[in-house]
């Protein structure tokens, strides 16, 4: 590699590196067009995911091993530019191993997306949805109002495509039905399942006392967020799940939903947020019959 450099880049003369990029422009075809467009949009969203996590200090530092090769070689610094071409050679397994968060974020989030769902046929039939989840949605309303009035933390995280199981395995499993008393148990303090989070799956409690990831930008969040709320913001960036938040100190209602969180929610606000995320889309996908889109007129007659 490092030979190669010296022979056929750094010894070049301009016309000839001239002469090496006219020829790469007139065999450049269509394809090769869709291909670095392709390739161009795949960086920016690497880019735009390691944006301002951990991740994105790592990439600094591999442009400094890249600059510092290329320095080493045009300075025929030999000692030097093998061990960091030695270095350089195991870059993939190497971004496989530090970016392992990052990556795994990124291919959850691909399979979140309505193609993703659609192609493997996830989710439930809407009416099903409405079914299960509407009582669950009252009680949770209804619990996170009175918590708020009497100044109780409570964390609730509400499943939806992507399954907690990690998270569900930390904590205390319970399927219970869901109802302002069994939240208030939970979360009384000093009780044994107050500290940590209540899963919800399918409109039931499954779990409590779940531990929660803290979140990949914890050092940029606001200093005056308690670990509820960063375990919230943790969350709903490993997930899609919809977490709701009830602050100890100031009773207020707050949700963490794609990394971003929320804050001020009154009952009515927070019903309409949840049967907005709980049930979008759903008319779109239907398991287990011939179609799988519904059309506009369809969607009209059953209004």
């Amino acid at each position: 590699m490092s030979i190669f450099f010296q022979n056929k880049f750094f010894k070049s003369s301009p016309q000839e590196i001239l002469d090496a990029f006219l020829s790469v422009i007139s065999t450049f075809k269509f394809t090769d067009v869709i291909d670095v467009v392709i390739l161009t949009y795949v960086i920016y969203l690497l880019l735009k995911l390691i944006r301002e996590t951990r991740a994105g200090q790592l990439v600094k530092g591999i442009m400094l091993l890249v600059a510092g090769y290329f320095i080493s070689i045009a300075l025929e610094l030999k000692v030097v530019s093998y061990l960091l071409e030695k270095t350089l050679s195991m870059g993939v397994l190497a971004m496989i191993v530090l970016f392992q968060p990052e990556l795994r974020r990124a291919l959850e989030k691909a399979g979140r997306t309505k193609f993703g769902i659609r192609l493997f046929g996830l989710g439930q039939d809407n009416d099903e949805m409405k079914q299960r989840w509407n009582p669950a949605i009252e009680a949770i309303c209804d619990s996170c109002v009175e918590l708020s009035a009497t100044f109780t933390g409570a964390l609730i995280v509400v499943e939806r495509q992507v399954r907690l199981g990690e998270q569900i395995e930390t904590g205390t499993i319970l399927n219970a039905t869901p109802s302002k008393e069994v939240f208030g148990n939970i979360f009384y303090p000093k009780t044994p399942l107050h500290d940590g989070a209540v899963i919800m799956r399918d409109g039931i409690i499954l779990a409590a006392a779940c531990f929660l990831p803290k979140p990949a930008k914890d050092a940029l969040i606001n200093k005056k967020l308690g670990s509820r709320h960063r375990a919230a913001i943790g969350m709903s960036e490993n997930s899609d799940a919809i977490v709701i938040v009830v602050s100890e100190e100031t009773g207020q209602i707050s949700v963490a939903l794609n990394g971003n969180l929320t804050r001020d929610y009154t009952r009515d606000k927070l019903k309409a947020l949840l049967e907005e995320q709980l049930f979008k889309d759903k008319t779109e996908i239907s398991i287990g019959k011939k179609k799988l889109f519904s059309s506009r007129s369809e969607r009209r007659k059953k209004k």
